[in-house]
This record gives structure tokens, C-alpha cells and sequence, in this order.
């Protein structure tokens, strides 16, 4: 290692310790920087080697589990594989990517695509067909121009029928101009409707900026008690440095306060993660009877990371900010989490870090289960080495010193959406309308059929396969291998 390696590794850990730089979540944590190489003559470092060099002294300081880090591992790998070959057996989430601007674009919702999300799963067990379900359009998207909706079967792409065999290459090929053969669902109810004949439609893609916020509305649920709905589907704040997601996210609860709502519905179902600004700030507008004196959330590093830095239980200490807005003391009622098998990440954060000042109902599915945080690595200055990781850093705890979700947090009420997709604030789309029957005083909606039950089995979602999941599914026919 040349001289110098280690210090700038140091350096710019030195500023993360400190917060001096904006907080970025995958799980719970992490923040946006790049860490650069010292290098002779100020020459791009190039070569496997170099890069597999640069991962491992990385890992060496950071990782969580570096004390299980091999000795003498096998450094002429690829560096995917090498990074691979260093993971602890306890580790599902660390990841590593080819390109860090793609990955940090995908991040801030900042991708190219067509605009619609969507989850896959066999058609039947009987063959070997699949089939993607749109699960939402995105606003101001090349897909929200057309007949697209919610629900609808999507069989072909670029005029291939999706298999088992083929369906991964096709779906890769999205981020282009494509073509897609679907099926329109007409949704009669939330346990009926039918398939209408298949249609071919012709998408463009653009490089779409995601607004998080995508839906909100105060609901009147029986004439006494009133409940502000909230669809947020990542964490972001806003676009770079900009806080324009943020400022929004606090005019909706600031609405939501000016009509007196007693209840508050907050869908996660489909928010896999993202900056943990973000979620402090959601929180904060959320928790009741908080301010800045009360814990959010602690961070647990390494060894290696706390005892460098001296790192005392204050320093790991993240706490709520003041917010006018703040609605959570105002309400009379219940805060309600709908939840699916994609609420991960900084999602699971607030709902942990909320639990010890509130109830905090949970109604869908059981979530992902993510109480560990990564940080972006990456070398902006070396054209050589595009390489970015996301290794696991640090673990996290509510102010009672609770983790224990890391096989996800089962709901209070479990249903799921099933297959007849209604549109997000319909009165009877299934988990809002559970919460809707809560609020009221009535039992609930009891849980639908599984969704398993009439598709296949369930292979994974548009989400997996982008970078702003804060996680990655590997796609394969076998039970699915999880990274981050």
C-alpha cells in the first residue's frame, strides 16, 4: 500500500463519524462521499489487482464484520468475485457495482426508463411463462401518456414471450425504447375483474427524475374521524444537495394537520430505502411528543471504526429535528404502516425508531427485515476504477436499544393486495381499506388469498433489479439470493 493509503482512508472517515457530510441511508445509514487513492505521479491506478487492493484495505477498516475477513484471500479474481469472497456468512446485503454514477443516480430516483414498476412471478407451475404486474406509473412519464394502469398482465417484451429462460435478459432490456404486449386488468372489485384482449404498445424511455411523494389525500372514514393518506415509495430529499422532496413531504403533513386529521395512514408498501435525511425528517413530522433531545436511532460500527474515533455512545447517536409541521402529537388516533414484502431499508428505520413514543400499527405483509446500514465507496477521480461498494457498516437501534427485525416485522393485520389491483387511494384497495375499517372501529379486512395462490411463484420485482432498492435480488429459478 503506498504511503498516504491509509491516512486519506482515515480522513474521510473521520468526516462520516463526524456527520459532516449528508446522511444516506440503504438500510439505516450511510453517507455520500468518495474515497480516493493516493497515487504516484497523480496516474490513474488501473488493473484488477489495484481494484481488488482498493476493496480489501476499504473492507479492512469499515466493514462490519472484518474481524472475519479472510487472511490471505485470492486477489487475481474478478473484483465482484473477490468482493464476493470476502462477505461473512451473516452478511445478505453488501454489494458491488461496475458504474458508481449510475448506482448514486438510481439513489436520488434518477434513472432511465419508461416510468412503470412492476412485480414478477411465474404464471403457473404448470409451465414455465412470466408474467410482470404493474404495480404503479410514475407522474410526467412516457408510460403515464398511455393506457398503462395499475394491474395490468404484461406477457411479452420487444415481442418475446417472457420464460424462465429469457425473462431476465428482456427485462434488462427496459431501459431502452421497448415494446411490451399486456393484458388490461379491469378490476371489478378487490377479489374480481377480468383480462381484456392483449394490446401492443410502442414506450420510449427518458432519464426520469421519481418524485417520492406520489400520492396523498385526507380521507373522511365515518363523518367523526378524518385520515391523512400518504403513498411515499423512497427516501429521498430532494435532487443533489436540493431539499425539494422534503419541503414537500412537509407541506402534505402540514395539510394534513390544517385539516385536523386524527389518524395517519403511510404506505410503504413499496419503499425499499433510501437517505436517511429523508427518514429522520418523515419521522419527525410523524413521532409524538418528540423533539431534538429525543433518540431516533443508534449506530453500532466496528471495532476498528469506534475505537479510531473513540466513538462514545453520544457520537452514534441520531436524533429527531423540530418540524412545525409535526402532526404526530395532534393526533387523536393511530399511526398505520401499510407494509409489503418490499418495505425494507430506512422504511423498517422509522418504523423501529418510532415504536418506543407511539403505537405504530403495521398492516400488509411481513417486510424485508434490513437493521444494518452500508456506505457508498467509490474513486470520483480515477476514470480507471468505476467501481462502487456498498458493504455493510454498522448495525441499528430504536432509543430502547431494539434491532430484532431482522426477519422483517410482522403486521398487526396481514393482507395482501392480491391480483386484482385497484388504484392507490381507492376506499376499497385492500390495505387502505383495512386501515380505513381500523380507524373506524371495525375489525378489518381479513387477508385475501394469497396472491401465490392464483400466480405462480413470486420471482421478484422492477425494484430488485434498480439500484435505488438499496438492495439487490439476484433473479434465478432457485429460491432467491439476497445482496445489498
Amino acid at each position: 500500500m503506498k504511503t498516504g493509503w491509509t491516512e486519506r482512508i482515515h480522513m474521510y472517515a473521520r468526516w462520516i463519524v463526524q456527520l459532516k457530510y449528508r446522511l444516506f441511508a440503504l438500510l439505516v445509514l450511510g453517507v455520500l462521499f468518495s474515497l480516493q487513492a493516493c497515487r504516484e505521479d497523480d496516474e490513474p491506478a488501473t488493473g484488477d489487482t489495484y481494484v481488488n487492493n482498493w476493496i480489501y484495505d476499504n473492507m479492512s477498516f469499515w466493514y462490519y464484520w472484518n474481524d472475519q475477513l479472510p487472511d490471505k484471500p485470492d486477489r487475481n479474481q474478478e473484483p465482484e468475485d473477490f468482493f464476493t469472497s470476502l462477505l461473512s456468512t451473516e452478511d445478505r446485503f453488501s454489494a458491488i457495482y461496475d458504474d458508481y454514477e449510475e448506482v448514486l443516480n438510481a439513489l436520488e430516483g434518477v434513472s432511465k426508463e419508461a416510468g412503470y414498476e412492476f412485480a414478477l412471478y411465474r404464471e403457473s407451475e404448470s409451465n414455465s411463462n412470466v408474467i410482470a404486474q404493474v404495480l404503479y406509473i410514475k407522474k410526467d412519464s412516457p408510460a403515464e401518456a398511455t393506457d398503462l394502469k395499475r394491474g395490468d398482465i404484461i406477457t411479452h417484451v420487444n415481442g418475446q414471450l417472457l420464460t424462465l429462460d429469457n425473462y431476465q435478459s428482456l427485462i434488462n432490456q427496459l431501459s431502452e425504447n421497448h415494446s411490451i404486449t399486456y393484458r388490461p386488468m379491469t378490476a371489478t372489485s378487490s377479489s374480481s375483474g377480468t383480462l381484456g384482449d392483449p394490446v401492443t404498445l410502442n414506450l420510449t424511455t427518458v432519464v426520469l427524475q421519481e418524485d417520492p411523494n406520489f400520492y396523498s389525500e385526507v380521507i373522511d372514514v365515518d363523518g367523526t374521524r378524518k385520515a391523512g393518506y400518504l403513498m411515499y415509495t423512497f427516501f429521498a430529499s430532494g435532487i443533489g444537495e436540493g431539499i425539494e422532496y422534503n419541503n414537500e413531504m412537509d407541506q402534505i403533513i402540514a395539510n394534513f394537520k390544517a385539516q385536523g386529521i386524527t389518524d395517519l395512514v403511510v404506505d410503504l408498501r413499496y419503499n425499499s430505502g433510501g437517505y436517511v435525511d429523508a427518514a429522520i425528517n418523515l419521522a419527525s413530522l410523524i413521532g409524538k411528543n418528540i423533539d431534538e433531545s429525543k433518540v431516533f436511532f443508534r449506530r453500532e460500527y466496528n471495532s476498528t471504526v469506534t475505537d479510531y474515533f473513540n466513538i462514545t455512545e453520544t457520537d452514534e447517536v441520531v436524533r429527531f429535528i423540530a418540524k412545525a409541521q409535526n402532526v404526530g402529537t395532534s393526533l387523536s388516533g393511530n399511526l398505520y404502516v401499510l407494509t409489503g414484502t418490499e418495505t425494507a431499508s430506512a422504511s423498517e428505520l422509522v418504523i423501529n425508531g418510532l415504536r418506543p413514543f407511539m403505537p405504530v400499527k403495521l398492516i400488509g405483509e411481513v417486510t424485508y427485515g434490513k437493521n444494518v446500514g452500508s456506505i457508498p465507496v467509490y474513486e470520483e477521480d480515477n476514470p480507471a476504477n468505476r467501481w462502487l461498494m456498498l458493504p455493510i457498516v454498522m448495525k441499528s437501534f430504536n432509543s430502547n436499544g431494539q434491532s430484532d427485525y431482522s426477519n422483517g416485522f410482522i403486521p398487526d393485520l396481514e393482507v395482501d393486495e392480491g391480483i386484482y389491483l385497484l388504484p392507490i387511494g381507492d376506499r376499497e384497495e385492500p390495505l387502505l381499506s383495512a386501515a380505513l375499517a381500523q380507524i373506524a372501529g371495525g375489525p378489518g379486512r381479513l387477508a385475501l388469498p394469497s396472491i401465490r395462490k392464483v400466480f405462480g411463484q413470486r420471482l421478484g420485482s422492477s425494484f430488485d433489479m434498480k439500484n435505488k432498492s438499496m438492495r439487490r435480488i439476484i433473479l434465478e429459478k432457485k429460491p432467491q439470493t439476497v445482496f445489498h
